[in-house]
């Protein structure tokens, strides 16, 4: 049975979906001012794991993930510039076309990643009146209140406010956005609609005077359109906890006066050589990083799986070159598999399935693919067959992998490479073996002679 760690009690629960053979996940999405680098990649190769070893255990899947192109103050919270005007500014585009920029190069990135495009991939700005019409509810039932800022959840209607977070509020919030707005009655206290930024260039007309979105209702708004009041989970990085998570339960809790979702699933982050990326540290690097340098986007993926979500990683180019090496050389080894009709081996499938139905064990998942390729035990094809099926979940993308066909000018090189060998002549046997490198081959010397690899 599968256990994930919900971060609501703190501890590894059985996963029970809300309709059997049925799943509704909730991510939340990028914010489409920027580019999208590796750290945030992590996270979503992370539920791209989730998602298709649920489906792998026979499930059908309804992931929604939300492009937030509205609202997301450049604090996290309440002050600060619009992230998508700030954008807009720095690039002198339009909103839009700012959104439709970053929007494009988060799809590609998932794309060289192999991870599964969402069921419904959904934009803050299209469901503007779906949002108004929650906040309707929330003020409706009491939880609302206006300021010269906006209208705001008042927080002291949910006396669970800070309970997810285990938030010290008085100590957390100390002499912030009193400031911003002396009329908010605690705080912490957030806006659900925003009014008094006229020359904000997304505006729109709603019972509150004309404004936008705050950050948070976007998520209640759209998770709940798509997948009803109550969901099974809802995923998202560590650094939502506090705020943007904490404030998604508090407006269901004012509109439906419940949970929407039963799990609530973060991962950790990804580091840069052990520090946390960021634009304004200039350690960022892009997936179109890796193609320039030459390497194969699913040793990024590789390296994830090589760590549990709920751990993180420390990224640097050196691990990655060695990931590579592993990924290729698992690709070697399954090239080399007998490709004819084989059979799943019921004994690696079982273990496979309670590795990663302990939260979620993409690490140890991999290990048991590597033990079962060296497993002299297990027939060539039925290696293959299992292997096949494992990779529905990893993602490596094996059906594609074929024995390289090597062609006969680099078979010639090579014969021409052992002859200076056996000669003792080093140096034209280097010099021929940079020439087959050049030419995209390597050559893995052997006791029973050498072996052509393509690079």
């Amino acid at each position: 049975m599968l256990k994930l760690y919900n971060t609501l009690t703190r501890k590894k629960e059985t996963f029970k979906p809300i309709k059997p053979g049925r799943v509704g996940i909730y991510s939340c999405g990028p914010t489409v001012y920027w580019y999208q680098h590796i750290g945030h990649m992590y996270a979503y190769v992370q539920w791209d794991i989730l998602v298709r070893f649920l489906k792998h255990n026979g499930y059908k899947v309804k992931w929604v993930m939300n492009i937030t192109d509205v609202g997301h103050m450049t604090s996290d919270e309440d002050s600060g510039e619009d992230k998508m005007e700030k954008g807009a500014k720095r690039e002198n585009l339009t909103v839009w076309e700012i959104a439709d920029k970053y929007l494009k190069q988060f799809v590609q990135s998932m794309e060289l990643l192999k991870i599964q495009k969402p069921n419904i991939l959904c934009r803050a700005t299209d469901h503007i009146k779906e949002q108004i019409e929650l906040i309707k509810k929330i003020e409706k039932n009491g939880f609302a209140y206006k300021t010269k800022t906006g209208l705001v959840f008042n927080t002291s209607k949910f006396p669970d406010y800070p309970k997810f977070a285990r938030l010290n509020l008085k100590k957390q919030y100390v002499g912030k956005r009193v400031e911003i707005d002396p009329e908010k009655k605690k705080p912490w206290d957030f806006l659900l609609w925003v009014t008094n930024q006229p020359q904000h260039i997304m505006q729109w007309e709603s019972p509150w005077k004309s404004g936008f979105p705050g950050w948070h209702i976007e998520c209640t708004a759209m998770s709940t359109k798509y997948l009803g009041k109550r969901f099974d989970i809802h995923t998202g990085g560590k650094e939502h906890i506090p705020v943007h998570h904490t404030n998604e339960i508090a407006q269901a809790y004012g509109a439906f006066g419940q949970q929407t979702a039963n799990f609530w699933l973060h991962n950790e982050w990804l580091l840069i050589d052990k520090v946390k990326v960021s634009k304004s540290l200039g350690n960022i690097v892009l997936m179109a990083d890796l193609i320039k340098k030459g390497s194969n986007p699913l040793s990024l993926r590789y390296l994830f799986l090589t760590s549990h979500y709920r751990r993180g990683l420390n990224f640097s180019w050196k691990s990655l070159e060695a990931a590579q090496t592993a990924l290729n050389k698992f690709y070697d080894f399954f090239a080399s598999l007998k490709n004819s009709k084989g059979k799943i081996n019921s004994a690696y499938k079982k273990k496979f399935l309670e590795i990663l139905n302990n939260d979620l064990d993409a690490p140890g998942a991999l290990a048991l693919a590597w033990k079962l390729l060296k497993d002299k035990k297990i027939k060539n094809q039925d290696k293959r067959k299992t292997l096949l099926d494992f990779d529905r979940v990893l993602g490596f993308n094996l059906r594609e992998i074929k024995k390289p066909t090597i062609p006969e000018e680099i078979k010639k090189l090579v014969a021409k490479r052992e002859k200076f060998r056996k000669e003792k002549n080093w140096k034209l046997a280097d010099e021929v073996r940079k020439e087959i490198e050049r030419r995209g081959y390597r050559i893995e010397d052997t006791e029973k002679g050498p072996i052509i690899k393509p690079n």
